[in-house]
């Protein structure tokens, strides 16, 4: 049986202000048109369905077009609610839409009853566990030690009617340790989320979302798929990808990672001001790309970003990387009673500041301002 694994599609994601609905309703284009050629037999979303809680009005319409394909083609999908989702809300209509092969992972309960599939080797368990909290599974099992979110998830797991001896998938949104991060999830400082990839032991699959960089975890049946778009700049050199699962007999199993290829890339771009908008620096570089360019000029570039937009419509972010910013100074308190002139402590001051002196155009700048201070000029 081959299965899709898909895991936070954000729908409705806003980065920098520049909306990614346009973004995301290409790619689902080519994650359908890869459904369709390799003869895709299920689809596993991991949770994070939505970037927010009250999804927009967008969202919702393209999380309304990806259902409809699947129900076209009658393949059966299986959804949970990550932590950026509602679980309430995107639970909603779930019994209607069982009977379309579509099961969404309720508001955790206590107990989770496997979704059963059969192919040429026999059943296939699928098992839906949403977003959980120590504090969501403590209610339903009061003689548990739950402290922590890997005994939060054990609990869970050991109270599930397993067969061993079939074949296991469990579908789960938590952080696992070992993960490697980006800058676009949302992570419990000190790691208190962490959960042990120990308690999934008992799986032949574990698809797993959360974390948007894909990666394995302990052996390669754990597995975070990533996300489909890059939704951070520390993300612009990694190639996103769709991941199918080709499960065989108990124990076998292939993995493929298909490439996707965004709208607009993500990528960054660096140089003075004048390197940047060099014709022959940028001619033939795609630059509707979303981009982060830094600037190496010594001084600020007035309105820099606006006219850099001239030529990079989609730039995202802008910052320096010279000398002032390179080095940062501490600025202590000076003695009121210091002998030291105004323009002399200005002086001082802006080196601190910039991490160089005054040029001779500023001192007299500066000179001129004191004197229509102080002497009321």
């Amino acid at each position: 049986m081959k299965i899709l694994h898909l895991s936070d599609l954000h729908f409705g994601k806003r980065l920098n202000n520049f909306s990614l609905l346009e973004d995301q309703y290409h790619v689902n284009r080519q994650i359908f048109k890869l459904a369709k050629d390799t003869h895709i037999e299920a689809v596993i979303i991991a949770g994070d369905v939505f970037d927010r809680q009250i999804p927009s009005a967008g969202a919702v319409q393209l999380f309304d077009d990806f259902l409809n394909f699947w129900a076209e083609l009658n393949l059966p999908v299986f959804i949970i609610s990550g932590n950026h989702d509602s679980a309430e809300r995107l639970s909603f209509g779930a019994h209607i839409f069982s009977q379309n092969n579509i099961y969404i992972s309720p508001v955790y309960n206590g107990q989770i009853e496997p979704i059963s599939l059969n192919d040429a080797y026999g059943k296939i368990n699928f098992y839906l566990l949403p977003f959980i909290k120590p504090a969501t599974v403590r209610p339903f099992f009061p003689d548990e030690k739950i402290n922590s979110y890997t005994e939060a998830v054990q609990t869970v797991l050991n109270n599930l009617p397993l067969n061993k001896d079939e074949r296991n998938i469990l579908i789960a949104h938590q952080f696992v340790t070992g993960a490697v991060l980006s800058d676009s999830e949302e992570i419990v400082v000190g790691g208190l989320d962490n959960v042990d990839a120990h308690v999934f032991d008992a799986f032949d699959y574990v698809a797993l979302g959360h974390i948007h960089t894909p990666q394995t975890i302990l052996r390669d049946s754990i597995r975070y798929c990533g996300t489909l778009l890059k939704y951070s700049f520390s993300e612009a050199n990694q190639q996103k990808c769709a991941t199918v699962i080709d499960i065989k007999a108990k124990g076998q199993m292939d993995i493929t990672a298909y490439p996707v290829k965004p709208l607009h890339d993500m990528r960054k771009i660096k140089g003075t001001y004048a390197e940047l908008t060099d014709r022959q620096n940028y001619i033939g570089t795609d630059t509707d790309d979303y981009i982060l360019a830094t600037l190496t000029d010594e001084e600020d570039v007035p309105d820099a970003i606006g006219r850099l937009r001239s030529i990079y419509p989609n730039i995202m972010q802008l910052d320096y990387d010279n000398i002032r910013t390179r080095t940062r100074n501490n600025i202590e308190a000076v003695d009121i009673n210091t002998s030291k002139a105004p323009l002399e402590l200005f002086g001082e001051f802006y080196k601190l500041q910039n991490n160089q002196p005054l040029n001779e155009t500023q001192s007299q700048i500066m000179q001129d301002l004191i004197a229509a201070i102080w002497e009321g000029k």
